[in-house]
C-alpha cells in the first residue's frame, strides 16, 4: 500500500527527525499532535495539526486529541469495500496509511516513583486505540510503534517506491498486540497493588 498520509504521535522521539524528513521527501502528508508536532516542525517535516483535519480541538489537558471518527475511520476503512469507501466520502474521512505511535511511558514513570494520579495520567488511551486499529487493518495500514523499526520502514518504502509489503505490515501488526498486552498487564499489576 502506498503511503500518502500519516499520523505521528510519540512520547519517545528517538530517530523521529530523520523519519519525518524522509516522509516529507516522499510527499507524505503528516498529521500530528502537541509536542510531536512541535518537534517535527523544528525538524522541517511540516506536519499539520490533527485538529485541522478533525475540526475538533485537543481538549482536557490532552486526554482527548486523536479519539475522533475521522481518525478511526481513516485507519479502519477497508479500501476496496464499496460501502466503506462511500462512508469515507460522505463523512469527509481521508485514508490514513501510516501510524507512527509509541505509548505514554507508563512503566518508566511508575519505576521512578510517582503519585497515583501521575500513574493514572500516564495510561495511554488514544495511542493504543490507533495502533490496535491500524494493526487490525494491516492489509492496508502500516503501523510503527518502535523507533528501531524506522530504518526498516524507510528501506521498505525505498524498495517498494513509497509502498510497504503486506508481509512487513503483518510483522508490525503482531508487534502491536504483543506491546499492548504487555502494557495493559503493567497497568493491571500496578492497580492491583495500589490502595485508594
Amino acid at each position: 500500500m502506498k503511503i500518502e498520509r500519516a499520523v505521528i504521535s510519540v512520547s519517545d522521539k528517538s530517530g523521529l527527525g530523520e523519519l519525518g524528513q524522509f516522509l516529507k521527501s516522499y510527499n507524505v502528508e503528516i498529521m500530528s499532535t502537541g509536542g510531536t508536532k512541535k518537534y517535527l516542525d523544528e525538524q522541517g517535516a511540516g506536519p499539520i495539526d490533527i485538529s485541522t483535519y478533525t475540526g475538533f480541538p485537543e481538549i482536557m489537558d490532552g486526554r482527548v486529541k486523536t479519539l475522533h471518527p475521522k481518525v478511526a475511520g481513516g485507519i479502519l476503512g477497508i479500501r476496496d469495500k464499496a460501502d466503506h469507501a462511500e462512508a469515507m466520502k460522505k463523512h469527509g474521512i481521508k485514508r490514513i496509511d501510516l501510524i507512527v505511535v509509541n505509548l505514554y511511558p507508563f512503566r518508566e514513570v511508575i519505576s521512578k516513583g510517582c503519585t497515583f494520579e501521575e500513574a493514572i495520567e500516564n495510561i495511554d488511551i488514544g495511542g493504543p486505540s490507533m495502533i490496535r486499529a491500524a494493526a487490525k487493518n494491516f492489509k492496508y495500514v502500516t503501523v510503527v510503534i518502535d523507533p528501531a523499526d524506522y530504518g526498516k520502514l524507510i528501506e521498505e518504502m525505498k524498495t517498494h517506491k513509497g509502498e510497504t509489503s503486506e508481509q512487513f505490515r503483518f510483522y508490525l501488526a503482531k508487534k502491536v498486540y504483543q506491546t499492548t498486552s504487555e502494557y495493559d498487564k503493567a497497568i493491571y499489576t500496578y492497580l492491583s497493588q495500589a490502595t485508594l
